[in-house]
């Protein structure tokens, strides 16, 4: 298993962050058996990318709520950490309360 679950929502409400705000959560760790999804479909090309975070954020966006860490951005990261044989990943984790 690599993620906890999958899904296709965003279940919690918008935080309106944009990017600048994200940027200013100091990334660190997470397990990706306790991430849920926001998106079903990956695109294959995005996931076989080298430069595929060229002009986005190095780390992925999770958001913590309820008790769940949603991956809101970075399925592909995640999915590359996995192929690597990786458990955890670097991502800024947004805390809603």
């Amino acid at each position: 298993m690599i993620f906890k679950r999958v899904g296709d929502v965003r279940p919690y409400p918008d935080h309106g962050y944009v990017q600048k705000q994200w940027a200013a959560i100091a990334p660190h760790q997470v397990r990706l058996d306790q991430l849920v999804t926001t998106k079903r479909t990956l695109d294959l090309e995005a996931l076989l990318e080298e430069d595929s975070t060229f002009y986005g954020d190095l780390f992925a966006h999770v958001v913590s709520w309820r008790g769940e860490f949603y991956l809101e951005d970075g399925l592909h990261r995640a999915l590359r950490a996995a192929l690597q044989q990786r458990q955890t990943m670097h991502a800024r984790v947004l805390d809603l309360k």
